[in-house]
């Protein structure tokens, strides 16, 4: 390889790394790559519910390309720049060879999410419709509805832990309404899930296996009963999938089969450990628990800085598909890329005073919580509604909530508390 087409390696990004490794030109980086690896953090350590974002800050200004030697090795960027910088460029940066830290994958592939441009782009057209604004308001009653059962109980009770007792149940309920499913059926979903993500959590590599299978079993089962009674495509997701037709052909069984075991898991994680940190940010801050009470026209706006400032998917996965040198390090064709949005979000460059909640920030827009580019999620409409839908309701149903104990952390590639307990005051 010779330095003109060294120095084209080079990607457009403005972070300087200050990281404990052999810094130099591009020519000194690729004669030396045995000794670029270092080992800058350690996402496997336990955390409380401000440790992992005090790390972020520091290694945004001091190590903001970094390298861990967890997880069999990869890469992590911190920076906002960096991070949208990769997002935008789908065609060096992909997602069909791993699409999150840790690579827990090893079961089929699944669509959209596992593959790249444009073969993604039938799944994304078959899915984006049932994600319209006018799907929400049709969805919304039911949404709200279900909320409201659940969370008036724990509310009665005087509280107990929101994750555990509240957010937990929420998903399962809501996906049910929104993929047509019986209670029964979307129940299980939530437990196999439940013991899936604690797989992942302890990267229990056999588990994760085992219960992911699982869930292509349920994926079969509701593939077999739409095509046993067919509904209207332009009601039922996994009926859109199946009458979808790609240069005049139907998807591959497997591709389907993939992407319905995809859905079904994907919106039912995030959510859990987002409300637990709202319930932890609003038990910690009264004034603006009142705040909120007295103007409920502000839970959009509250909605999305919490999206920024706590949010739930630390970032997923890029594969860079030749060698490229982001803020000074080198990083070599098919090392994954771990996009970190968690720590994207608090950058003090995009947003000043990244670590404080500051309802209707002006570049609100820019945080990205839910992605960016082909693969940002579609199901963010969703979400939008049902943690909206939460705040109001917990709120308009209580005087004040307090913390009752310790918050307890997920892990890696998720952030934020699997359990909160709350003292409820109505």
């Amino acid at each position: 390889m010779d330095n003109q087409n060294d120095k084209q390696l080079v990607d457009g990004t403005s972070s300087q790394s200050k990281c404990p490794f052999n810094h130099g030109d591009l020519d000194s980086l690729l004669g030396h790559r045995d000794n670029r690896l270092t080992h800058d953090f350690d996402p496997t350590r336990p955390e409380t519910f401000t440790s992992a974002h005090e790390e972020y800050k520091e290694l945004r200004q001091k190590c903001p390309v970094a390298h861990s030697e967890a997880y069999e090795g990869f890469w992590a960027l911190f920076k906002h720049n960096d991070v949208v910088n990769i997002l935008k460029k789908p065609d060096t940066y992909v997602t069909s060879v791993q699409n999150v830290v840790p690579k827990v994958s090893t079961t089929g592939r699944r669509p959209p999410l596992h593959l790249d441009p444009p073969e993604h782009t039938p799944y994304r057209r078959t899915l984006d419709p049932f994600f319209t604004e006018e799907k929400m308001k049709e969805l919304e009653p039911l949404v709200r509805k279900t909320t409201i059962d659940l969370l008036q109980p724990y509310i009665n009770s005087g509280g107990g832990d929101i994750c555990a007792e509240f957010s937990h149940h929420l998903p399962g309920y809501v996906f049910a309404k929104f993929f047509n499913l019986s209670t029964e059926l979307s129940m299980k979903i939530r437990e196999v899930t439940k013991l899936y993500v604690k797989a992942l959590n302890e990267v229990n590599k056999p588990m994760i296996q085992e219960k992911s299978l699982e869930l292509y079993d349920i994926a079969r089962t509701i593939i077999q009963s739409r095509k046993d009674e067919p509904m209207d495509p332009a009601e039922d997701v996994t009926s859109a999938f199946l009458a979808r037709r790609y240069k005049g052909e139907p998807l591959p069984d497997e591709l389907i089969l993939g992407t319905i075991r995809q859905l079904i898991v994907v919106g039912m994680i995030a959510p859990v450990v987002f409300i637990g940190s709202m319930s932890v940010h609003l038990a910690q801050n009264p004034a603006i628990q009142d705040k909120l009470r007295n103007n409920l026209s502000l839970i959009p706006a509250a909605i999305e800085e919490y999206l920024r400032l706590f949010t739930p998917y630390r970032g997923f996965a890029r594969t860079p598909n030749k060698d490229v040198v982001i803020g000074g390090r080198l990083i070599k064709k098919d090392e994954p890329i771990a996009v970190v949005f968690a720590s994207a979000n608090r950058d003090e460059e995009v947003f000043p005073n990244g670590d404080e909640f500051i309802l209707n920030r002006p570049n609100i827009k820019e945080h990205v919580a839910f992605g960016m580019g082909p693969h940002q999620c579609p199901g963010a409409p969703l979400a939008r509604m049902m943690l909206s839908t939460t705040l109001r309701e917990l709120l308009v149903r209580t005087k004040k909530i307090e913390l009752d104990g310790e918050a307890v952390m997920t892990r890696f590639p998720e952030w934020g508390p699997v359990s909160v307990p709350l003292k409820i005051v109505t």
